[in-house]
């Protein structure tokens, strides 16, 4: 088991933060698409009449 550190507070690495790099774009690219995803479903889905089912 290791030990805890002596030091109660943690310290924040100093310098400047990395620039983000090519998986946060890939992150940004795959929300993207769900959210067009999610779009174009209900435009499809409103050709057909379909709507929201109320709460209850």
């Amino acid at each position: 088991m290791s030990r805890r550190s002596s030091s109660p507070k943690k310290k924040s690495p100093k310098g400047p933060s990395a620039p983000p790099d090519v998986y946060v774009s890939l992150l940004f690219v795959s929300v993207a698409a769900l959210i067009v995803g999610i779009v174009l479903l209900a435009l499809e889905l409103n050709e057909y009449a379909w709507s929201l089912p109320s709460g209850a």
